[in-house]
């Protein structure tokens, strides 16, 4: 019985499966000094291992600070507005 043999990518940046996952610390220290790399199944792209910064660069945190800056910077900021509640009926319930 044979060993199928590797498929290697063509180009740098460029992983298979197998061998990300037996040369992962090389991967992650290639995520560092050479930018994104892409790690193929079955000859396809499936995932692009990226560094933390660019993941939270391209997520973007949601920290409502934008909200907070879009209310602030609204011309009908000093807007009062009056809520008016209603009383709503409330029923029973058997505990």
């Amino acid at each position: 019985m044979s060993q199928a043999k590797s498929e290697r990518p063509a180009g740098p940046g460029r992983w298979v499966l197998q061998d990300a996952k037996a040369r992962f610390s090389e991967l992650v220290r290639r995520v560092h000094a050479e930018g994104p790399q892409h790690v193929t199944v079955h000859g396809r792209d499936e995932v692009v291992v990226i560094t933390l910064e660019d993941f939270r660069r391209l997520k973007g945190e949601r920290t409502g600070r934008d909200l907070i800056d879009a209310v602030q910077a609204s011309p009908w900021r000093d807007i009062d507005l009056e809520v008016s509640r209603s009383p709503m009926p409330v029923r029973d319930v058997e505990l």
